[in-house]
């Protein structure tokens, strides 16, 4: 087949979390089974380094009409990255800004356009190019694709029989405009009814891709479940459940040539599971480079995230006077909400023998605390697929979570009496709830015959992208048979 996958985000060009990995590394998987597949970002400021000095344009110029005059979009011919062809959507006035999506916390104001824009320009660009048999869509920021595709290029006798996957990444973020965002991308205003695009009165991005994709995937079976409910689907929850039949929740798989301790370049000593003497040493590591002494009895638990509500640090701030009570190194990388950078400064300040932070991201970093802790921490309130617990397992470190979405999906509680088991999970959304997986992990780690069984069963999953990669190529063989 021939995908093309439309996306704001994909490593190493452009990356603010885990779409960008996903991205980068579902394309190339879907090439090595031999499909061809061509990915479409926009020309970010901070990607234009990254290409040729004298860009290649595979397209010159490409009309995008709005109400009040054309503007006009070039496509960069980005080459091929082990297979994966990819192009970039050139349009300086709209993307050679220094943040993907807002400056200083704020969105900017002309989103909609942006990322219609980016959208109408894909489409065109294929028309030139080669259409696909179907196009893969990600996150709201593309998810105007396929109502183009369905509306305004509905009759266009190249795209009537392209076929579109959407892929549900995190349904709280939707791309919420107001009405007039319909004359604004020149839409017909059919599609503004609670039926199709309109939410509470304004224009949703995402519910629109809902609607009128083939397919729809999300990035878990149990976050598939759980967007069906007024809990999660953040008011989508009906659309989502208007399209069960063409739901699919497929677990996002990670890419072990970059996460892999006996091969990591970024550890101070390589480990494996037969001999996870290395481990000691990262961990000696770790430690020295958050400015951290403790005994060589004292758990290390690690944190990795953006600085945000939806991570569960409203639950991690109630116990942290009483989780400084107990013997434990923490150590945390990220960036984020003000409150919590605060909040994470002045536990570190206040306990600054055991506890370090560093307000940056830092991907060497991430890799040394994924390989250096003995506990990885991440009770998000919700988590539609979740990276970190995955190479957490691999390097050996134990997660501790909550049970939702993709790390209920991942994380199997530890029994101690069978010796089944990867981690700890805490059903209930509540600091005490948190505070007891903590402790049950603590028990096992002081417990070394049951920690070395616990790591020999983390270290063993395989979560590689070969089985999702499959998943994902029989999606698009159902939704291309729709078109047919």
């Amino acid at each position: 087949m021939q995908i093309v996958f439309a996306a704001s985000e994909a490593a190493p060009f452009a990356k603010t979390g885990g779409l960008a990995d996903v991205v980068d590394a579902l394309s190339r998987q879907i090439a090595n089974l031999g499909h061809q597949v061509t990915v479409f970002l926009p020309l970010y400021a901070s990607v234009r380094p990254l290409l040729d000095k004298e860009f290649n344009y595979a397209v010159r110029s490409i009309t995008i009409p709005f109400p009040h005059g054309n503007r006009f979009a070039g496509i960069v011919d980005g080459g091929s990255r082990q297979n994966v062809r990819y192009y970039f959507v050139d349009c300086p006035e709209f993307f050679d800004r220094q943040g993907f999506y807002g400056n200083n916390g704020d969105s900017y104001t002309d989103n909609a356009e942006r990322f219609g824009l980016f959208s109408r320009a894909v489409l065109e660009a294929t028309k030139i190019l080669g259409v696909p048999d179907l196009f893969h869509v990600h996150d709201w920021q593309a998810a105007l694709l396929p109502t183009l595709l369905r509306t305004v290029y509905s009759a266009d006798p190249l795209l009537k029989n392209a076929a579109s996957v959407l892929t549900i990444h995190n349904a709280a973020y939707q791309g919420w405009f107001p009405p007039a965002t319909v004359e604004q991308l020149l839409l017909p205003w059919e599609i503004f009814t609670y039926d199709k695009l309109e939410q509470y009165n304004t224009f949703n991005f995402l519910k629109g891709g809902i609607v009128y994709s083939d397919l729809i995937t999300t990035v878990s079976p149990k976050y598939a479940q759980e967007i069906q409910t007024a809990e999660y689907g953040n008011g989508l929850e009906g659309a989502l459940r208007e399209r069960i039949a063409d739901l699919r929740g497929i677990l996002n798989g990670v890419d072990y040539t970059e996460w892999d301790p006996a091969t990591d370049g970024n550890l101070a000593a390589h480990y494996n599971p037969l001999d996870l003497s290395g481990k000691r040493d990262c961990r000696k590591d770790l430690l020295h480079a958050f400015g951290l002494d403790v005994s060589a009895e004292t758990p290390v638990i690690g944190i990795c995230s953006r600085f945000a509500s939806q991570k569960g640090f409203d639950l991690l701030e109630q116990i942290a006077g009483r989780l400084a009570e107990r013997d434990v190194a923490v150590v945390a990388l990220g960036t984020g909400e003000p409150h919590y950078e605060r909040f994470f400064r002045d536990f570190a300040f206040a306990n600054a023998a055991r506890f370090s932070v560093q307000i940056r991201y830092d991907y060497a970093m991430a890799h040394k605390i994924e390989a250096g802790a003995d506990i990885f921490l991440m009770p998000s309130r919700f988590e539609p697929c979740g990276l970190n617990q995955i190479y957490s397992m691999k390097y050996g470190t134990i997660p501790v979570v909550h049970a939702t979405g993709g790390l209920d999906d991942t994380v199997e509680e530890w029994d101690p009496a069978h010796d089944t088991g990867v981690g700890f999970k805490f059903p209930e959304y509540n600091a005490q709830s948190l505070l007891n997986a903590i402790d049950r992990a603590l028990s096992a780690f002081y417990d070394k015959p049951q920690w070395r069984k616990l790591m020999e069963n983390a270290m063993a999953k395989n979560f590689s992208w070969e089985s999702p990669a499959a998943e994902y190529v029989a999606a698009y063989e159902q939704a291309a048979r729709k078109r047919l």
